[in-house]
């Protein structure tokens, strides 16, 4: 005996809509769960150093760049200014500054030391050059 057929077989179609969708989902949601850590001012190169250590006092900080441009805040900045500022935070703080010299790795010796020795006459008596620690 032979049984009828209530069924036609039809040609399927692959619909993309639902795939679409969840790739875009995937995309925002590893867009939103990256993080994107930015530092603000001048791009130096750290020296790295074993002995790095973490200072919790008032600190001003002074980036030289690899030709020698010293920056206070991001901003160019010469060296009787620098004396300016460094007067009127002793003023401010007193003894409980520490001074720290982001210099880059490639920087001349002359001007780092221009400034710690400007620094020592304004009375600032805590010196620090900025290093990234080894790893």
């Amino acid at each position: 005996m032979r049984f009828k057929r209530h069924y036609n077989i039809i040609k399927g179609e692959i619909n993309l809509a639902p795939l679409i969708d969840m790739v875009f989902q995937l995309i925002i949601f590893f867009m939103l769960s990256s993080s994107f850590i930015m530092q603000p001012g001048i791009k130096i190169k750290l020296p790295k150093a074993e002995t790095t250590e973490i200072i919790k006092e008032k600190e001003i900080f002074v980036d030289v760049s690899e030709d020698g441009t010293i920056f206070y805040n991001t901003k160019p900045i010469s060296l009787v200014k620098l004396q300016n500022i460094f007067e009127n935070e002793i003023k401010n703080y007193g003894n409980a500054i520490v001074l720290i010299i982001k210099g880059d790795k490639n920087t001349k010796h002359g001007i780092i030391v221009s400034i710690m020795d400007l620094a020592r006459k304004c009375g600032i008596e805590k010196i620090a050059i900025a290093t990234s620690p080894e790893f």
